[in-house]
């Protein structure tokens, strides 16, 4: 009998009882499922991710049977393991949302819903802890939570027909016909799923690592494409090691391979676990370290703070949250969407919350470079976050996200590839003019800064206010002066104008452009 896998993610607020739900549904257990970690069975709370499942059973049209294991994944809620719960989330195919019968929508509520809508993901919801309400109250205050959850829902992609359950995981309220739902929404789902990831290079999200004596070293994890046979080599990539498969385990029992969507515990020739506690495991040459990205930038609406250039910020791709540095640029010529390292970009300094609602985010990329790199390949979906801010706060701490459309795998790119990056600052100068030489020469003053290096500028071209366009012929003197000069001349009302009391009004304008990755290719306009 054919077996595939379904991956279904809980997550919720802290404390909204994932894990409880997640043993009440569940027939089969992982070594790391329902809080076995030590520290979460102390602090009463997921620290991890948690694995379990149950199989579902439909008859289908050639009377056979297909079975169908359903994996929970059990996030953490805590807001400090944010990068645990979005690293949780690329792996799963549906995401049940746990919203507290009595809290309602919280903050993590919030940020996981946001989540599941970054990363595409069909979605249940499911309210909890009924029997925590009282039964006289009960109906009525779970139309006003269904109703708050609806019109929620209706301000996202989900939209506000999003399937709605009410279980008590702990007593087992309507656990049967929530188990009953999700078979069916899975089933159908199985449907839908691309043939392409079965036949693309094989990709395993580790998400834990552990030696046995004896046998060699145990990574469990999914199977995000490919497929894996005993006996096939495999690369570590973050490590640079290959290493060759002994064993393949599905939920305690052994098979010959696995394929994309599946659950499962890899044996291979043994290494240091403590080196890649989670990762990534791929086919040979498939993927390398990655520097640097550049994305489009998708702002999250929720999100109440500036994002400027030069600042730090939380990168999670896959199981990786590293910090990067942030440049924020867009393409003022053609407002294209797509990326050309060939293409002039304009420096941003930042984008403010309005202008990123009132759709001024519009073909604003961000270059993202990593201060540890990453494993990625072109299309993944990245998001950026401030997790330094106060975990207690309200505030949404996801900033945007986007999907990759260049990166480098080249350790020297700030050397080598950076300066090829067209984004340029605008430079604008301003002053007046100190006296006429003649019809066709002008001296100006303070220009530029006495320590400044007059030099580069000559030959750039200058603007009166009056219209005149000329360049820069010389500097003058040992101060700030330059002589420009004007080929066609100036205008009389212009002289008139530079000879009496209103002269200071005549502007001298520059304005240039400077790169801010290639400092050796001076000033350009």
């Amino acid at each position: 009998m054919k077996t595939t896998n379904f991956n279904v993610g809980l997550l919720g607020h802290v404390d909204c009882g994932k894990t409880t739900l997640a043993r009440a549904l569940s027939s089969i257990s992982s070594t790391a499922a329902f809080d076995k970690n030590p520290q979460s069975v102390e602090r009463g709370i997921t620290l991890d991710l948690g694995f379990s499942a149950f199989l579902w059973e439909k008859p289908q049209k050639e009377q056979q049977q297909q079975q169908l294991q359903i994996t929970f994944v059990d996030c953490p809620g805590h807001a400090s393991l944010i990068r645990t719960i979005i690293g949780g989330a690329q792996i799963i195919d549906l995401m049940l949302l746990v919203v507290d019968a009595q809290k309602g929508i919280q903050t993590q509520t919030a940020e996981c819903l946001l989540i599941g809508e970054l990363l595409d993901k069909q979605l249940l919801v499911v309210i909890n802890k009924l029997d925590a309400l009282p039964a006289e109250q009960r109906e009525s205050q779970l139309e006003k939570l269904r109703a708050r959850l609806r019109k929620t829902l209706a301000s996202t992609k989900f939209g506000k027909e999003v399937p709605i359950y009410t279980v008590s995981a702990l007593v087992g309220t309507n656990i049967e016909q929530l188990r009953l739902a999700l078979g069916a929404a899975c089933e159908a789902s199985q449907r839908q799923l691309s043939p392409a990831a079965g036949a693309a290079p094989l990709l395993i999200y580790v998400d834990h690592c552990f030696a046995i004596k004896g046998q060699g070293t145990v990574c469990t994890g999914t199977v995000l494409q490919g497929t894996v046979a005993i006996n096939d080599t495999v690369e570590l990539p973050m490590l640079g090691e290959r290493r060759k498969v002994k064993s393949i385990q599905r939920f305690r029992q052994p098979v010959d391979e696995a394929s994309a969507g599946d659950r499962i515990g890899l044996c291979v020739t043994q290494f240091n676990a403590k080196l890649m506690e989670r990762g990534i495991i791929a086919q040979p040459d498939y993927l390398k370290p990655v520097h640097a990205v550049c994305v489009q930038l998708q702002p999250i609406r929720y999100f109440k703070h500036p994002i400027r250039s030069r600042s730090k910020l939380h990168i999670s791709v896959g199981h990786d949250t590293v910090m990067a540095n942030l440049h924020l640029f867009r393409d003022e010529a053609t407002q294209l969407s797509s990326f050309d390292l060939s293409r002039e970009y304009e420096h941003v300094e930042e984008l403010l919350p309005q202008q990123a609602m009132d759709s001024g985010a519009d073909c604003i990329f961000a270059l993202l470079q990593f201060e540890s790199p990453v494993l990625s390949t072109l299309g993944s979906t990245l998001i950026a976050s401030k997790l330094d801010m106060d975990v207690h706060s309200s505030s949404c701490r996801l900033a945007f996200w986007g999907r990759i459309l260049w990166q480098t795998h080249c350790i020297n790119y700030k050397r080598e590839l950076l300066p090829q990056l067209r984004i340029f600052k605008h430079k604008h100068k301003e002053s007046n003019v100190q006296r006429v030489v003649n019809p066709n020469e002008i001296i100006v003053q303070n220009l530029f800064k006495k320590e400044a290096n007059r030099d580069i500028y000559v030959g750039k071209r200058v603007q009166l206010s009056t219209g005149e366009t000329g360049h820069i012929e010389r500097t003058f003197g040992q101060s700030s002066k330059v002589c420009i000069l004007f080929r066609d001349g100036l205008r009389q009302e212009t002289l008139e104008q530079l000879k009496s009391e209103r002269a200071k009004e005549v502007r001298v304008l520059l304005n240039c452009k400077k790169y801010i990755f290639n400092k050796q290719a001076g000033l350009f306009q």
